[in-house]
């Protein structure tokens, strides 16, 4: 075979004899000094909410000024187990056992405080809080501790408050990045096992995409160390697994092909690496960009997340193209066994694709209708879907605090458990202290402290609504307008209800921003690799149409099966970013060979072909993301648990059926001026057969 380019002879040497071995070793290394070199770092801690310049921040930053800043107050409620009225030996005990709860307190505990019903007691215990919610957990375990050793007989009582919240969040997480890595690992095994059918063949991709996902968690940790950034290391994980096996099934599958044509694996393998290396690359890139749009965005953990999946999904791109190929050379055919391809066997897994094919192709009308249709009732489910859930709803699993704040909600203003806090220069204090009195829905306003200087006070705002609930927000913004109208005031106001609001108001900003940057993002790659106009304005509208559908009937299954009335902040943004990106993923994989194929015979008839030869494997691999994503439900939030059902239900529908169905009929509809303004250069017909030559970059006319 000639050799007339850099690619080809790259290709041949990585698999050859001893390069093969070569390659190997300078990877492994390269990994092993990757891993020595940051296996010690460590992701930032924080999990700021808001954006940086939010008011909520601001106030934030004024707290910190005043002295005992680093104290805030949890709640003990306490409540008869039989529901029944609090009786006076109950309040007796409850006094009786407040000093037993100093062991972690800042200062001396208050209460307890009876409601007006009766029904339900408060104390309040303030804490030093740690610079992290994992150090409030320690605390507020060891509070925990103190109330179930003492607690009276008969009553139920629940630890809560802001502290608590953050403390519940950290304890849930204890374990939960190991468990997502197994059920990962668990799901990737099962699905090569069946889409390779073979005892040994599954275990090279795992170890190559493992391998990745190790050194990408840590040199994620050290750019997030570097550089301040925050976000979810679990997001990074199961990106850098889907994306990579993804990979590893488009190499693998067509190097299955190739040696059904070449008795030499080695030469099979350098032709299947050549093939795909372009695909893998352009879908890598597509992600990737659209992932560092995200750098553009306000709220701080969708900011750092950008550029840390960026990180790991270029990792995953370097140990498929480069650790995957001398793997497989050094182990040779026999890797595929008991089913190992040979010169001259028939390929049967890409029948049904054809049938299925040819048949969209000859009704493309029809095809076409019924995937729109498909679409658009999946979308139906954004009509009544709303954003935004309150601190009860964002756990998967009730936790302490967000039972404990129910109770306190039911007995006692539901905004004394998380106060909203207002700071203001003192002088101007008393009005600013009138101003919030007057605000709709405000329990009691009262100064609790002033800065060392005496130029700033500190203001408590009691509200009678529960925190972070429609009512709830829209009083922070009319107290905001209130207290903002005060002459030289210079108040704001913070708190979490307050931390809230802005991070709605983040998020949505967002979403109005990175969205459409994906959209041109992934168009301009389309535009490079296709070198059309048509294909890729067409492709993005579909893809557009099926992440929107996407998202529609993810929120409605959350509604119906889950009962969670509203998507989380993030959700919108972070499944369109997936959705779209990794739909031009399969776009790419599939258009890609199109093209080639459409040199050849057509368009229409290319594209039958490459759904042939691509639609096993395309479906593998949606299956396998869809999958992985799903793994995110085993997390504790509510928040990942929409993501992955979300992009799961996406990817789904849109392999078997955008990839499939829809694609193929808008092909065959527009047909060889789907390619405008380039041309397909049809290459001279080989004198052998359709039957007998499969690939026509195998035809030697066409070499």
């Amino acid at each position: 075979m000639p050799q007339s380019s850099a690619r080809p002879r790259f290709a041949d040497v990585l698999t050859s004899r001893r390069g093969a071995w070569v390659s190997l070793g300078v990877v492994l290394l390269l990994m092993v000094l990757l891993f020595g070199a940051f296996g010690t770092a460590k992701a930032p801690g924080g999990n700021a909410q808001a954006p940086a310049g939010a008011e909520s921040t601001t106030a934030a930053a004024l707290l910190e000024k005043f002295p005992n800043a680093d104290r805030q107050s949890v709640i003990v409620v306490a409540s008869r187990e039989d529901g029944a009225v609090l009786t006076t030996a109950d309040v007796t005990a409850l006094t009786d056992m407040v000093p037993s709860l100093g062991s972690v307190a800042a200062a001396e505990p208050s209460g307890p405080r009876v409601s007006e019903d009766e029904k339900a007691a408060a104390i309040v215990v303030p804490i030093t809080v740690g610079a992290t919610n994992a150090e409030n957990a320690e605390i507020i375990a060891q509070l925990r501790a103190d109330v179930a050793a003492h607690a009276p007989g008969g009553l139920a009582l629940q630890v809560t408050g802001g502290p608590a919240f953050g403390a519940d969040v950290a304890s849930s997480f204890e374990g939960a990045d190991f468990t997502l890595l197994l059920v990962t690992i668990l799901i990737v095994a099962i699905l090569l096992i069946v889409t390779y059918r073979s005892p040994i063949l599954w275990l090279i991709p795992l170890v190559v995409v493992a391998l990745a996902d190790g050194l990408a968690g840590r040199l994620t940790a050290a750019a997030g160390s570097a550089g301040g950034l925050q976000f979810d290391a679990g997001i990074i994980s199961v990106l850098v697994f889907g994306a990579g096996t993804n990979y590893a099934l488009l190499l693998i599958s067509r190097y299955r092909e190739e040696l059904q044509r070449e008795p030499d694996h080695r030469r099979a393998l350098s032709t299947a690496w050549r093939r795909t290396a372009p695909a893998i690359l352009a879908s890598n890139v597509t992600v990737v960009l659209a992932l560092l749009t995200l750098v553009l965005a306000v709220i701080p953990g969708t900011h750092g997340l950008g550029i840390s999946s960026a990180i790991g999904l270029l990792i995953a791109l370097g140990s498929v193209l480069f650790l995957l190929p001398p793997l497989l050379a050094v182990s040779g055919r026999r890797v595929f066994w008991p089913f190992v391809p040979r010169p001259g066997e028939e390929a049967k897994q890409g029948r049904a694709w054809r049938a299925i094919a040819g048949g969209v192709v000859k009704r493309p009308v029809v095809s076409l209708l019924a995937g729109v249709a498909l679409l658009g009732v999946m979308s139906a489910g954004l009509f009544g879907t709303s954003v935004g859930l309150d601190q009860v709803e964002k756990f998967r699993v009730q936790s302490e605090s967000a039972a404990g704040l129910e109770v306190f909600s039911a007995h006692f203003p539901s905004g004394e458990a998380q106060p909203i806090l207002v700071v203001t220069r003192t002088a101007q204090a008393e009005d600013v202290v009138s101003a919030a009195k007057s605000v709709e829905g405000v329990v009691r306003a009262q100064p609790i402290g002033t800065t060392e200087d005496g130029d700033l006070t500190q203001i408590m705002v009691t509200s009678e609504y529960a925190p972070s609930t429609e009512k709830s927000l829209n009083q922070v913004a009319e107290l905001r307008d209130a207290v903002h109208a005060v002459p030289d005031a210079h108040a704001v106001v913070g708190g979490a209800v307050a931390t809230d609001l802005d991070a709605r108001a983040g998020n949505q900003q967002d979403l109005l921003l990175v969205a459409p940057l994906v959209l041109l993002v992934s168009l301009l790659v389309l535009l490079v690799l296709l070198r059309s106009v048509i294909a890729p304005v067409l492709l993005l509208l579909v893809n557009l149409a099926s992440a929107l559908a996407a998202i529609g009937a993810g929120a409605w299954l959350s509604r119906v099966l889950f009962g969670q009335h509203a998507l989380d902040l993030q959700v919108p943004l972070l499944a369109f970013l997936f959705l779209v990106a990794l739909g031009i993923d399969y776009t790419i994989f599939l258009v890609h060979r199109a093209r080639a194929e459409a040199a050849q015979r057509g368009t229409r008839a290319g594209m039958v072909e490459a759904i042939a030869h691509t639609g096993g494997v395309i479906t593998s691999a949606g299956i396998v993301l869809a999958a992985v994503f799903a793994a995110l439900g085993v997390l504790p939030l509510v928040t990942l648990g929409q993501l992955g059902l979300i992009v799961g239900v996406g990817v789904v529908v849109d392999t078997l059926v955008v990839r499939t169905v829809m694609v193929p009929a808008i092909f065959a509809l527009v047909g060889d001026r789907i390619w405008w303004p380039g041309r397909l250069h049809r290459a001279p017909q080989p004198t052998a057969s359709a039957e007998d030559v499969e690939d026509p970059e195998r035809v030697p006319a066409t070499r």
